[in-house]
């Protein structure tokens, strides 16, 4: 059984690749990854030297690369994208090619690919915009506000439509904010902790009351890893912490764990088209029998832990990443 692993080594990506390696020893994995600035090989360290483990250095736009890691594979799961919305509001053209056209060149090889069993892109809460009430469920309308969950809308209907019309076995996944170790440090949670860590103040958008709903990278992991044993081809899945939290509040909980004071909170300029709130309706994907299992307390203070005793993985990314630091100067300014 071979499963091929976009944005293998990533965030999210590289956390399933070592749940992959942890739950199915006998699977080989082929991780394909573009290597961009969130993209690390150190990431799959442990992993990467198993037996029947590939890794293919190479962009889910080009169809060569993509046709080389796909050869032979049973499961192809879509992780590479695109994902951070602030940098979509300076350059929506890479994620339009990485997040949609590259969802296209994998479901076009897919279309050829005779063995494959299925196909699981990866989604997010975002497509269904701010919800202010209630939570959203597979059927509820797709309403992205900015340019990043717009381009994840259009790769998940287009794999959607592969399913339509080709017959192509497609599963489609969206899940809530993820958090947890191997996340680069632009994202809010490791921001806000490798900050405080140092003493820099922490830049919370406008009055901090937005609320986004917290999954562990390895609840997700196991969510995906669930639906490629009894997922339904054809069908979409919310993939849900149940931890939604105000961003005042999830600033004030990490300053705590990290025992610095809430004088460290720098308010900011709101984004533009910042949605309110996400909620996720999971009724569906825990009718086959998978929930989450890591609380958000225990999972926060376990982040916490990793980024203090790994803090040679990230500061060289803060410190010495271009891609960091540029980003961060253009975006918040001053703070």
């Amino acid at each position: 059984m071979r499963i091929l692993i976009t944005g293998g080594a990533g965030f999210i990506g590289s956390n399933f690749v070592r749940h992959i390696a942890d739950i199915h020893p006998d699977w080989e994995i082929t991780v394909l990854d573009k290597l961009t600035y969130a993209g690390r090989l150190e990431n799959l360290e442990g992993v990467r030297d198993g037996k029947g483990f590939q890794f293919v250095h190479g962009d889910i736009a080009d169809p060569a690369a993509v046709s080389k890691a796909m050869a032979g594979c049973r499961y192809v799961v879509n992780f590479a994208a695109e994902t951070h919305v602030d940098r979509s509001l300076y350059d929506a053209g890479s994620f339009i090619q990485t997040d949609v056209y590259g969802a296209f060149v994998l479901l076009e090889e897919a279309r050829r690919t005779k063995d494959l069993e299925l196909f699981v892109q990866i989604s997010t809460d975002e497509v269904y915009g701010s919800v202010e009430s209630g939570s959203s469920t597979e059927t509820d309308p797709l309403m992205p506000r900015n340019p990043y969950s717009a381009s994840k809308a259009g790769g998940d209907r287009l794999a959607y439509s592969y399913f339509a019309t080709y017959k192509l076995p497609v599963i489609v996944t969206r899940a809530s904010n993820n958090y947890g170790p191997y996340q680069f440090p632009e994202k809010v949670i490791p921001l806000f902790i490798t900050h405080a860590i140092e003493d820099r103040p922490v830049p919370l958008y406008g009055d901090g009351l937005n609320v986004r709903d917290w999954l562990h990278v390895d609840d997700h992991c196991r969510a995906v890893s669930h639906l490629l044993d009894k997922g339904v081809p054809g069908e979409t899945y919310n993939i849900g912490g149940g931890n939604e939290v105000k961003n005042i509040d999830l600033t004030k909980r990490i300053l705590a764990l990290v025992g610095k004071p809430e004088s460290l909170i720098q308010p900011v300029a709101d984004r533009p088209g910042h949605d309110r709130r996400y909620s996720l309706d999971c009724a569906k994907l825990r009718g086959l029998g998978w929930k989450p299992v890591e609380s958000f307390d225990e999972g926060l203070r376990h982040t916490v832990d990793w980024y203090r005793s790994h803090d040679g993985w990230w500061r060289p990314l803060k410190e010495a990443n271009p891609a960091f630091r540029e980003h961060y100067e253009r975006h918040y300014k001053k703070a």
